[in-house]
């Protein structure tokens, strides 16, 4: 889906030029920002729909920046750049509210790809069919609300996929793979662990439901009641 605006921030120049060249034959319009602190104010004036956010950056950290938007309940897709493949950075950004994360250097390609998915996720049409109910909750994916004994519960659109994809399987254990196919889309390029840490948030969403996530040793998850 063309024509967003993506918000790409790095401070190195040759990575803003190659992101936005490609991301710019594919049809959507590009902003960049070179450090934290105008990252936040392009985000303000410009309102993108999604912002390719780096972790290593002068005057304010990515993380921070995330942390920031978050805590003013600014809904912005974000998509992390970690410099380094440790797990530990990847579930930071999850955890403060990233969407999804890619470690340099990257395929352009990728890029494209990982923004077009993200996009694709939040704004898929409503197309799922009733209700459903599970225990004592329900899941509505017309509207995309969930509640808990009547309660409303405030899921991020992320979460509220993994949660659907779960209830459209209840009892029947679901491999992580087949979790992020499911919930993520068959060209997500994520690592499976992205799976566990929304998992994690979902379990402490749902935690006063009858309704749990178990984990299957060695093979995956399966929602009971």
């Amino acid at each position: 889906m063309s024509g967003e605006l993506i918000l790409l921030v790095d401070d190195e120049p040759s990575i803003l030029e190659l992101a936005q060249l490609y991301l710019e034959q594919e049809g959507y319009r590009v902003k960049t920002a070179a450090d934290g602190l105008g990252a936040l104010d392009a985000v303000e004036q410009r309102k993108p729909a999604l912002v390719v956010l780096d972790v290593m950056l002068p005057k304010m950290d990515g993380f921070e920046v995330c942390r920031k938007l978050r805590a003013e309940g600014n809904p912005v897709l974000i998509l992390m750049l970690t410099a380094r493949d440790d797990d530990i950075d990847k579930i930071v950004g999850l955890e403060i509210g990233a969407d999804d994360y890619m470690t340099k250097p990257f395929n352009p390609r990728e890029l494209v790809a990982r923004v077009r998915a993200i996009l694709r996720r939040a704004e898929r049409p409503n197309k799922e069919g009733a209700a459903i109910t599970v225990g004592d909750l329900t899941i509505d994916p017309a509207r995309r609300e969930v509640t808990v004994n009547g309660a409303p519960v405030d899921l991020r659109a992320q979460e509220f996929d993994l949660l659907y994809a779960f209830a459209l399987h209840k009892g029947l254990v679901l491999a992580r793979e087949k979790l992020l196919s499911l919930a993520w889309g068959y060209d997500y390029y994520g690592q499976s662990r992205t799976v566990d840490v929304h998992v994690a948030h979902l379990r402490k969403r749902i935690a006063g439901s009858q309704v749990k996530i178990e984990t299957v040793t060695g093979v995956g998850y399966k929602l009971v009641v």
